[in-house]
């Protein structure tokens, strides 16, 4: 025999109609329930919920569901083990573990609820949302059914097959593939082994184009390494490190990574300071530039040297730097490592480097060259030279000035080691300038992520 049991009181689509194998009415606490067991059906409007036993409040227009409960709204479907229903609210409520299946997406928790008239879900504990290209976890998540949005609190982590992001909070649009992201943000991309930190991310999987404008901090690691330990000892010479106020990743097309504004770069002995960054990863390819024509021209610094210039493009080779060419208004010095107030010095229009096996072999200066080189006799200062030329190169060894060669209309002059001695600021070109903010690995520790003041 089936039971059908309503309120009558109220209006026909919202009163909760229960029916089921067996009946039992009762009168506690001066409230009336009715236990509805076995085969139990409970139907308001468009929702339809089914279990092993309900236990309904008549005056609430609410029902206990107990045992293999589902729901079901269209083409929604809700489980879980034991749950309740609020008919004055059309909304559904289980904290025994609740999975929501759309045909879009399958999202669980611990506990949730969900409104059937707004087609929202609020869901807790160990959330887990999947789609067919993306995972989601989060400590708590609100779902937005006909929006196909989802904002996620707590501890969150989206994944897909080329990246994962983790923050604070997350907004996720499915169809676009849109996020925001704030709080703690990291995006780590598996294929370059690259992370990216901040505390404010965009990113539109449809264009493959991620937005940090908030703190940002790169690394890049060419071996194991745990981002999540991320310290003073562990920052090696095969990590690369970028800061920058803004950072931007166009994944299609050129695969473009472009870093602006206080930009400062370091990876082992080399380092940077600019306006403007881009790194072209598929040509192994890294442009630092100005941004305006007033603005500071980038500094890089290798070893104990220091190179300036307008725009310096660096070309690399299986991620290690294979040559750099600095165009307009090239300066290069080079510190002496047992006498640190002489500089060897060149200016010229342009320089091209070239590196073999991470170390500097050769330097080429071209137009306008001029040039100050300090002489030694077995590293017992010996005076020093000043020149100018159309062209000059200068051979390395062990990153020290091994030899200088001038072409197109050379001219030398020596100074005697009793005219230099003591008075080695002198002796400077005009474009000299030495930058005394060279960066280090504090720069880039996460815990200091600041607003540079």
């Amino acid at each position: 025999m089936s039971l059908c049991l309503s309120l009558y009181a109220q209006d026909e689509d919202e009163r909760i109609i229960v029916i089921g194998d067996s009946l039992v009415g009762k009168f506690i606490e001066g409230e009336s329930i009715r236990e509805v067991i076995g085969n139990v059906r409970l139907s308001q409007g468009n929702v339809t919920v089914t279990c092993n036993m309900a236990v309904q409040y008549l005056a609430r227009n609410e029902a206990e569901l107990i045992g293999n409960v589902i729901a079901k709204q269209d083409s929604l479907t809700i489980q879980t083990e034991k749950g309740y229903y609020f008919g004055n609210l059309r909304k559904t409520k289980s904290i025994s573990g609740i999975v929501l299946d759309d045909t879009k997406v399958v999202l669980s928790a611990d506990s949730g609820e969900y409104f059937f008239d707004e087609s929202k879900a609020f869901f807790q504990t160990n959330v887990k949302l999947v789609d067919s290209t993306t995972t989601l976890l989060a400590d708590e998540l609100t779902y937005f059914k006909n929006l196909d949005k989802s904002i996620a609190v707590g501890n969150v982590k989206i994944s897909d097959k080329d990246n994962i992001i983790t923050a604070d909070t997350l907004t996720h649009l499915r169809k676009t593939k849109f996020s925001f992201a704030d709080g703690n943000v990291s995006i780590t991309n598996f294929r370059d082994n690259l992370t990216v930190f901040g505390n404010h991310l965009e990113d539109n999987g449809q264009l493959k184009y991620t937005l940090i404008n908030e703190n940002p901090v790169l690394m890049q690691v060419d071996t194991t390494f745990n981002v999540d330990e991320v310290d003073q000892n562990r920052i090696s010479i095969d990590t690369l490190l970028i800061k920058s106020s803004v950072m931007e990743s166009f994944r299609s097309g050129t695969n473009t990574f472009k870093a602006t504004d206080s930009v400062k770069i370091l990876r082992g002995g080399f380092a940077s300071v600019n306006d403007l960054t881009t790194y072209y990863r598929n040509e192994e390819k890294i442009i630092t530039s100005k941004i305006r024509e007033d603005a500071s021209r980038p500094v890089l610094w290798y070893e104990n040297s220091q190179l300036m210039g307008d725009s310096v493009t660096i070309y690399l080779d299986e991620g290690q730097i294979n040559e750099l060419i600095v165009n307009f208004n090239a300066f290069m010095l080079s510190q002496n490592k047992i006498f640190d107030k002489r500089f060897d010095q060149t200016s010229s229009d342009s320089v091209h480097l070239y590196f073999s096996e991470n170390r500097l072999e050769r330097a080429e200066f071209a137009g306008k060259v001029q040039s100050i080189y300090y002489l030694y006799d077995d590293d017992v200062p010996n005076g020093l030279v000043k020149s100018t030329a159309h062209k000059a190169v200068i051979v390395f060894r062990e990153n020290e000035i091994d030899q200088v060669r001038l072409y197109g209309s050379p001219t030398s002059e020596y100074y005697p080691e009793v005219k230099v001695e003591g008075l080695e600021r002198t002796f400077t070109l005009p474009k000299f300038v030495l930058k005394e903010y060279r960066p280090k690995t504090n720069d880039f520790l996460i815990k200091q992520q600041e607003s540079d003041e």
